[in-house]
């Protein structure tokens, strides 16, 4: 009997082989572990077919509502043609601007120390805290005939406010911190062994950029870009108050569908809507081939 209990002691201590190693590979089964499971498995089935699945549906149905003729006018139309133009142009220009920002920040935030490293984090933060409809107000207060720079602007015969320039501000402001908070993290860990090792050994700066650090921040960069640019289509509430509303010269898609819905033409809103839903669904795409390329 003590032997026994001996025996049982060691095994305590220090396992017992293949028991032992069976027991950490494999997961712990008991009929209440899978009535929980199965429970938060059909909760979140349920939240994203409400929240999600079941609203994208209302909208292609919509869309389609009236048949395929409907769509086709609705989608060519003119103004949601020069809608969508302005969209893609204030996307892409975001995007190539917040993109060479965010290199550069968080290059510099990650491999140089220097005095208020912290404060600067937290200002590219601001769009994240601060509310896209308060943004605009703060461009029109800044950019506007009333603004601080309103005389100015005015004299020089610059327009921002209600026209072009202004959207593409509102749309950089609200996308800002994307790709420079995907970055961050990545330039952190990889620290900056490598680079003093490559500048020890007499490599410039843009050669170090291009074959160390880019390769590691590649996929990082991609990432960043495709949610800058998801947010950057989808931009209402900055872009509304900026705007001023004016049909074919600076509605983006979401203006235009909002103008259409308030004139109860509902099937054309439901119908441009669906073109931000495709856009949507392409990017969804690209993000997850991104994250299975990164794995």
């Amino acid at each position: 009997m003590a032997k026994e209990v001996k025996k049982n002691y060691e095994q305590d201590v220090v396992g017992d082989g293949i028991n032992s190693i069976q027991k950490v590979i494999d997961p712990h089964k008991s009929e209440s572990n899978h009535i929980v499971k199965n429970i938060l498995i059909g909760t979140c089935a349920l939240f994203l077919f409400i929240m999600l699945i079941l609203p994208l549906i209302v909208v292609i149905i919509n869309a389609f509502r009236d048949g395929w003729a409907a769509y086709q006018k609705a989608v060519f139309d003119e103004y949601t043609v020069k809608a969508l133009q302005l969209t893609l142009l204030a996307t892409v220009s975001a995007v190539a601007v917040n993109t060479v920002f965010g290199i550069v920040a968080s290059y510099l935030v990650s491999k140089f120390y220097f005095r208020g490293r912290q404060i600067l984090s937290a200002l590219i933060d601001i769009p994240f805290s601060i509310s896209p409809v308060i943004a605009g107000l703060i461009f029109i207060l800044t950019f506007g005939n009333v603004g601080w720079m309103g005389d100015f602007l005015k004299s020089h015969g610059i327009k921002i406010v209600f026209a072009v320039p202004g959207i593409i501000l509102a749309t950089i402001f609200v996308t800002f911190p994307f790709v420079f908070r995907e970055l961050l993290p990545v330039l952190n860990a990889q620290g900056k062994d490598e680079e003093e090792a490559a500048a020890l050994m007499g490599a410039n700066g843009f050669t170090i950029f291009r074959k160390i650090t880019f390769p590691h921040i590649k996929w990082a960069l991609l990432y960043g870009i495709v949610l800058c640019t998801a947010r950057a289509m989808g931009e209402f509430g900055a872009v509304s108050v900026i705007s001023g509303h004016l049909r074919g010269k600076t509605n983006t898609l979401p203006l235009h569908v909002e103008i259409l819905y308030n004139e109860f033409n509902t099937t054309a809103a439901f119908a441009v809507s669906s073109l931000l839903v495709i856009m949507a669904v392409l990017i969804l795409i690209a993000r997850n081939l991104i994250e299975w390329k990164n794995k």
